[in-house]
């Protein structure tokens, strides 16, 4: 890795949980409110049960509260989606439509293995930070 880089490895770790955070609750935002885009054509249960992980998940991961927990959940919901949304239609996910659903994935499953970081409540909490 560039070495001028590797100073700013927990400022550009805790980026990424926010962001990613940031990003998944619209989806649940999505779902569950309408806003900002229309709730999609689906199921109440994934409506309803996928909605609220991605919403509560998603501010949980952003602000580092039980991120460990919150990203878990939501890297399994992700594995979920991925198979039972686009698995089936193709092999690659780059034919399946499934690419963000994977990312999400394993994204949320590094997330819970490195745990909260830096600019959390979880490391305020625990007097690290």
């Amino acid at each position: 890795m560039a070495a001028f880089i590797n100073k700013y490895e927990s400022q550009t770790y805790a980026l990424l949980r926010i962001m990613s955070g940031f990003l998944f609750l619209w989806h649940g935002s999505s779902k569950l409110l309408g806003f900002p885009t229309a709730a999609p054509d689906a199921p109440a249960f994934i409506i309803y049960i996928a909605g609220s992980i991605e919403l509560v998940g998603g501010l949980l991961v952003m602000i580092g509260l039980f991120t460990g927990w919150a990203a878990f959940l939501s890297s399994g919901l992700m594995a979920a989606a991925y198979w039972m949304g686009h698995g089936m239609k193709a092999f690659l996910p780059v034919l399946n439509d499934g690419e963000l659903a994977v990312l999400y994935c394993f994204v949320f499953l590094f997330i819970s293995a490195r745990g909260s970081g830096i600019w959390s409540i979880d490391a305020m909490r625990s007097g690290e930070g």
